[in-house]
């Protein structure tokens, strides 16, 4: 498979259309009008799907991958360890053997579970304003208002929101860069990936931890590494998933990752994801949209 072709399925959803109807992944042909349908609005507030829109968007998915081979699928609840999904695969190398090659970060946290389980809403149907916010509390000093942050179409960031940051790692000899993209190589076409996940809130705090010195880069033993990602955030829970982002939201994801994500919340100073968000050697300066939980067992692995 060349490796444009490959990219163009891994590519975060941010950077896939960002209004294609459910009839691009297979859904019932008035699914469009069914969600200008669905669309619910309050004063002051962003456009946000109904509950049907969603249950619709979980029964496409289900319908698009019955019978059809995929794999497990991301993201997952943390906490619950069933699944019935009966695809396995190898769980790929620690970070340490393997190359970092992207870091991004979504909205909310796409996964639930430890910290992290205060819902978010619906959203908007494509990814955003969707997703799961620290469960903790903030004082008043940590969310006073600041200059939003990695500014996007869809908004920038303000203190009291929740990330969740990836860090991706591939067994190709890549180099990080720009995109999953920069995971792939034309000497492996089919290179094992790890995600190492982290949720942060930020915080209008400047004694919050520095999020550019948790993005840091270096090489070490021929491997690129993040040596900074956060060690006393609790045991990583690793499973077995797929990659993520609401292009999928009902389509099934075609390839495998073993995720570890870490169950506690850490957090940022504000400023220094706003910096990241305009220096950073990813090309990355807005947070992407989330992909729905998935919750049906059958696409879910069990974790160990």
């Amino acid at each position: 498979m060349k490796t444009k072709t490959l990219l163009s399925l891994l590519l975060p959803a941010a950077l896939l259309p960002l209004h294609a109807s459910a009839t691009d992944f297979g859904g019932p042909k008035n699914a469009q009008l069914q969600a200008q349908k669905a669309y619910t609005t309050g004063a002051g507030e962003s456009e946000t799907v109904s509950d049907a829109y969603i249950a619709e968007q979980r029964r496409n998915l289900a319908i698009n991958t019955k019978g059809q081979g995929f794999g497990p699928q991301s993201p997952r609840n943390i906490d619950i360890k069933q699944g019935k999904n009966r695809v396995y695969f190898g769980t790929a190398p620690d970070s340490s053997r393997m190359n970092l090659c992207n870091i991004h970060f979504h909205k909310n946290a796409e996964h639930a579970g430890g910290e992290f389980t205060t819902y978010a809403g619906n959203g908007d149907g494509h990814g955003y304003q969707t997703g799961y916010k620290y469960d903790g509390h903030l004082s008043k000093r940590e969310l006073t208002p600041s200059v939003e942050v990695c500014p996007s179409d869809h908004g920038g960031l303000k203190p009291g929101d929740t990330i969740e940051v990836h860090y991706v790692h591939s067994s190709a000899k890549v180099v990080p860069g720009a995109s999953l993209g920069a995971c792939l190589s034309d000497s492996i076409s089919n290179p094992d990936f790890r995600v190492e996940a982290q949720v942060f809130v930020l915080v209008n705090d400047e004694n919050a931890v520095d999020f550019t010195h948790h993005t840091q880069v270096s090489k070490r033993k021929g491997f690129y590494q993040a040596p900074r990602i956060p060690r006393w955030t609790g045991e990583p829970v690793v499973y077995a998933g797929s990659t993520t982002g609401p292009g999928y939201n009902e389509d099934g994801s075609p390839y495998q990752v073993t995720w570890s994500v870490r169950p506690k919340v850490v957090k940022v100073d504000i400023n220094t994801v706003g910096s990241w968000c305009e220096d950073n050697q990813f090309d990355e300066d807005h947070a992407h949209g989330v992909r729905n939980l998935v919750k049906n067992p059958h696409l879910l692995s069990k974790i160990k």
